[in-house]
């Protein structure tokens, strides 16, 4: 039976604990990849570095195994910079290999901001039209320009009011 010694007080490691150590290693290189992977997609957006949880494990070192990292999910003035930030809040969230479901929440999130970006994005295009668009086209749609002597098309009758018919 092949024992390690216990880094805090020179005592011999049992098989189980020695197991025990092992899986915490392997669940803190894990964790600490994970929140890798958000710091690095995240970029300007992370607030600090990431923060972790951790145990001590049986050989008194001590093991991540849960962590975090904040980052700026807030709107921008303008749609064009939302729109941008929001689809780097979404690649930060969904960079690690395993996307928690937070950060699956965050994601879903963020598309939501888009989404309301780029509909605020359309209104203010739709507007800013043109004047000289708007006085080409006319009430009707009707394309001024490419005859200008010629009147609008009259609107059609109004559908099932009255009938007039001649025999």
């Amino acid at each position: 039976m092949l024992k390690s010694n216990d880094a805090a007080g020179g005592r011999s490691l049992t098989p189980e604990q020695n197991n025990e150590v092992n899986r915490l290693k392997k669940i803190d290189q894990k964790v600490k990849s994970h929140e890798q992977a958000h710091m690095a997609a995240g970029a300007d957006l992370v607030s600090g570095g990431a923060s972790f949880t951790f145990v001590k494990g049986p050989d008194g070192k001590n093991y991540a195994v849960g962590g975090e990292v904040k980052i700026d999910t807030s709107a921008e003035n303008d749609p064009d910079q939302t729109i941008r930030k929001m689809q780097q809040v979404k690649r930060a969230a969904l960079a690690p290999a395993e996307p928690s479901s937070t950060d699956r929440s965050v994601a879903a999130k963020a598309s939501q901001v888009e989404a309301r970006a780029r509909m605020e994005k359309s209104r203010q295009t739709d507007d800013q039209v043109p004047a000289s668009e708007e006085n080409r086209t006319g009430i009707h749609g009707y394309d001024m320009s490419a005859n200008p002597i010629t009147s609008p098309p009259e609107e059609p009758a109004p559908v099932g009011l009255r009938i007039n018919i001649s025999i």
